[in-house]
């Protein structure tokens, strides 16, 4: 997986904040799943325009971290959640 991909939320599938778990979650169709911070945080910034690195660029600065650290990560994340089909990718 390269930085240079976007990530886009697919039809169907959201974030919700859960009133009655006090949680953030991520809606797809027939499923739900619950976000830490951290994964809150990455699909925030999910907007369908911004790359893998833009993203990453910019919570290293919001959170005062090493980029490429971030960078992993949102790689990690992002391509889990691929696997699991509630996200997709664009190229840049």
């Amino acid at each position: 997986m390269t930085s240079a991909r976007i990530p886009v939320l697919p039809r169907g599938v959201r974030l919700h904040f859960d009133k009655v778990r006090g949680q953030n979650v991520l809606l797809a169709p027939e499923r739900s799943l619950f976000l830490d911070q951290t994964g809150h945080a990455i699909l925030s910034e999910v907007d369908g325009r911004r790359t893998i690195a833009d993203i990453a660029g910019h919570l290293a600065v919001k959170y005062n971290a090493p980029k490429d650290a971030i960078a992993n990560d949102i790689n990690e994340f992002v391509e889990d959640l691929a696997n699991k089909r509630v996200l997709e990718f664009t190229d840049a």
